[in-house]
Parts: structure tokens; C-alpha cells; sequence
């Protein structure tokens, strides 16, 4: 396991080499928040980073409910019972392994690795707006219906789960890079991720931190080249 700190921010990157599956440790006054779970042999190297920094995780953070997000999840609860966990309303069903899909959302086949037989319940379902700590939460569907990205509001940094990639190439979520092109393949509705890209983008962050790649500071260049090549593929042109 690979551990890149920036400002509150530590950067927790399992297989860094071949597939790179990161989470993220924020540091709060109270101790620290958790932004994903990683794979299920993860929770012993989250919680000896956690306790390297001399602070227990308080809150377990989901961007989204694909298997290489939850991984640790169950593990990560049994051992840290007090600590809340965190999901949008929408992937909380996905959490529990269902794939249909709710009225009015576009008719495309939710992909990637849906969980199957994770036990952990969420505390606590975010909605677009919700404050979580120092993290604002952002609705961000597209990757998965109920993705969400969190913005530290202390430093601009952006912590946008899958809605982009950085391995392979900066791209939206749903734009194929045949370096690493399993964001894309695991993407749900390509429309969706396009709209809540720009609606990321506009927030101008300070860095981007993702599920798949290094930690990009100062993105926004980046950010809008990736939001013109996906809108062209979805254009046709």
C-alpha cells in the first residue's frame, strides 16, 4: 500500500502498480473520515495508517457502491462499530444488491461490480448538499445513479470517487482509455456522468483525488480537455 498525504488529505493506493484502488483518510478536528473501502483484504492497512496518525476513524464515507469502493466495508464496521457509515439515498439499494432501477432514470443497465452479501446498514443516506464534516456532498450520478464526490471546503479539494479517471489518462467516467479502460466499462449511463463532470468541473477544486490514479493537482485544465472529449463522443463527433 502506497500513502500520499496532501494537506488533510492522505491518499490510501492498494496495488499501486498494476490496479491502482485508492481510498482516502481526511483528518477533522474529531478524528478522521474515511472516503471509501477499498477491496476486502483492505481494512488492516486502513486502520494501521489510521492509527500511524494517532486518530480514530469516526465516519466511513461511500462515493458509490461497486465492489473495489465497499470491499472492506463489513470487516471495517465489525472492528470500528462506532463509526457511522455514509451513502447516497439512491446507492444505498445498490449496496444491497439491487440493480432495477427507480422512474425517470434513464433506461441504460447499471454495470460493474454490484456487492453481493454485504451486511453493514447505513447510518446515514446523503442527499446533494449534505455536510459531512468539512466534506460538502455532491450529487455526481453517471458511474453508478447514487454516485456522490465531496468537497473539502477548507481546501477545494474534490474527492470524485469514479465520476473521473486519472490511470490511463484524465477522463469522465464512461470515456473509454484502453490504458485502463474498466472506469468506463463499469459506467451506467454515459449522459448522466457527462452532466455531473461539468457540475464538478465548475466547482474549480484545488486538486482531484479519484478511485483509479494519482492525486491531480490543480485540474482544472484537465478537467475541461476530458469534459470536450467526452462530449464529442456523445455527440458523435
Amino acid at each position: 500500500m502506497r500513502i500520499v498525504q496532501v494537506q488533510h488529505m492522505h491518499q490510501l493506493t492498494f496495488m499501486p502498480r498494476m490496479f491502482p484502488v485508492n481510498c482516502y483518510l481526511v483528518e477533522e478536528d474529531d478524528g478522521l473520515t474515511l472516503i471509501d473501502a477499498g477491496l476486502p483484504y483492505s481494512a488492516k492497512r486502513i486502520e494501521q495508517a489510521a492509527a500511524r496518525m494517532g486518530k480514530p476513524i469516526m465516519r466511513i464515507v461511500l462515493t458509490h457502491a461497486h465492489e473495489d469502493h465497499v470491499g472492506a466495508l463489513d470487516r471495517l464496521k465489525a472492528r470500528l462499530p462506532d463509526a457511522q457509515v455514509f451513502i447516497s439515498r439512491r446507492d444505498a439499494r445498490l449496496l444491497q444488491g439491487d440493480v432495477s432501477l427507480e422512474a425517470g432514470e434513464p433506461d441504460t443497465p447499471i454495470r460493474g461490480s454490484v456487492p453481493k452479501g454485504i451486511l453493514t446498514r447505513p447510518d446515514v443516506l446523503l442527499e446533494d448538499g449534505d455536510h459531512v464534516g468539512s466534506l460538502l456532498a455532491i450529487s455526481a450520478p453517471g458511474h453508478t445513479p447514487g454516485s456522490m464526490a465531496f468537497l473539502d471546503t477548507r481546501t477545494r479539494a474534490l474527492i470524485a470517487g469514479d465520476a473521473f479517471q486519472v490511470r490511463g489518462g484524465v477522463a469522465v467516467s464512461g470515456r473509454l482509455k484502453p490504458l485502463f479502460p474498466f472506469p468506463a466499462l463499469a459506467t451506467w449511463n454515459k449522459q448522466s456522468s457527462l452532466e455531473s463532470a461539468k457540475k464538478l468541473a465548475h466547482l474549480k477544486p484545488s486538486l482531484l483525488a479519484v478511485g483509479h490514479g494519482n492525486m491531480l493537482p490543480h485540474p482544472q485544465i484537465q478537467l475541461e480537455r476530458a469534459i470536450k472529449e467526452m462530449e464529442h463522443q456523445c455527440t458523435g463527433q
